[in-house]
């Protein structure tokens, strides 16, 4: 007899932009094609086309007007929106989630495995860092409610089954704050195969223009050390950016097509990764095009660029250290050709991440069956 396929569900915070947690997403429906994507709010329009092929299904938050521009500030409403999704006909829950998508309540039976981006940085280590960056109406808000969103945080990470942790960084910020342990399956980037290209004279930095990304410090680094800077990315940090730039900064913006921006990534001599992140999608990006990346020696960067052989890490967030990283670089080179670069990055792959995230789904899938299997029994022997 052919057994039965198990229903699958993929619970996602939100999909509004396609960042590197929505081609996480992606990939994990690649992997599970029939799967139903659940979500806080879609949309449609600032996803890719083939997103519309997909079975995606939103929580009731979608209705409130302008629900896809203002998500973010509606962590109040997100735990009871979850909660109130009916997952009971899936018998696999996937939740991607630096947020609250988490807090789905599944099946006895089924299996709920939470692939963590990180916990909310917001509500946790980085909250005093948000607090102090946001304006008075923000800050008001997060110390009414922060206390509530900590507690609930923590309930609803009881209620995964496994978890798997981005990077051996995030599974320590889950085991601190959690007090679970974590598998490590690194996320997915697109590998750039287009024809290697000379290098130019010119630094290069992607990504939103906002506080936590610290694009400041490349811009004052170059600006001090008068090398020319590509900035590519839009955001609330661009006036302030552009008022302390100097001549070498050239800021692009952030309409580029997806093959403009891999050109810049082939023709740059560096990238710049000067934030503190999860994971980091952008370094990868870089060095899947054979270019070095020049990261701030924290978080995620820590294990996808190798020091002296595809870059180097800088020990302090300040401008002065990266400057001193970049004349580093310049005088040293790196170990590694653009070829043995981008071999490096592979590690990182689509096709990789899918792999492994399905076959750890179907090993902890009959894990779960084996324990439920136990406990029946256990209960048998109790009742003789």
């Amino acid at each position: 007899m052919r057994k039965k396929e198990p229903k699958v569900a993929i619970v996602h915070d939100w999909l509004v932009t396609y960042a590197g947690a929505d081609r996480v997403v992606d990939c994990m429906h690649h992997a599970f094609p029939n799967a139903v994507i659940y979500t806080l709010v879609y949309d449609k329009d600032n996803m890719p086309a083939w997103f519309k092929d997909y079975d995606i299904r939103t929580t009731w938050v979608q209705k409130i007007p302008f629900a896809t521009k203002l998500y973010k500030g509606l962590l109040p409403l997100m735990p009871r929106a979850f909660e109130e999704l009916d997952l009971s006909e899936y018998d696999l829950v996937l939740s991607s989630s630096s947020s609250c998508s988490k807090g789905v309540i599944t099946r006895p039976d089924a299996v709920h495995i939470c692939y963590c981006h990180t916990p909310i940085r917001y509500v946790w280590d980085f909250y005093y860092t948000y607090r102090d960056n946001a304006n008075w109406l923000v800050r008001k808000v997060m110390q009414r409610q922060m206390h509530k969103i900590r507690v609930w945080d923590k309930c609803a990470a009881d209620r995964v089954d496994y978890f798997i942790a981005n990077s051996h960084y995030i599974a320590q910020r889950i085991k601190k704050y959690y007090r679970r342990d974590s598998d490590v399956i690194y996320p997915c980037c697109h590998i750039n195969e287009s024809p290697f290209v000379e290098k130019e004279d010119f630094y290069l930095t992607v990504g939103r223009l906002t506080w936590y990304k610290r694009v400041d410090l490349a811009v004052q680094a170059c600006t001090k050390l008068g090398k020319r800077l590509v900035v590519i990315g839009s955001g609330g940090e661009m006036d302030k950016l552009k008022a302390m730039a100097g001549p070498t900064i050239e800021f692009k913006g952030g309409g580029l097509t997806d093959e403009e921006v891999r050109g810049y990534y082939l023709r740059a001599k560096a990238f710049l990764f000067p934030g503190e992140e999860d994971f980091g999608i952008t370094p990868v990006e870089a060095q899947s095009a054979g270019t070095p990346v020049l990261a701030y020696g924290r978080g995620g960067a820590c294990e996808t660029v190798l020091p002296g052989k595809t870059g180097y890490w800088f020990e302090e967030q300040t401008a002065d250290s990266l400057a001193a990283c970049i004349q580093r670089f310049e005088k040293d080179g790196v170990a590694y050709r653009k070829e043995e670069i981008r071999e490096h990055s592979r590690a990182f792959s689509e096709e990789r991440f899918e792999r492994e995230i399905k076959e750890y789904c179907t090993r902890r899938m009959a894990d779960w069956q084996q324990e439920l299997l136990d406990c029946s029994h256990w209960e048998k022997e109790e009742q003789i």
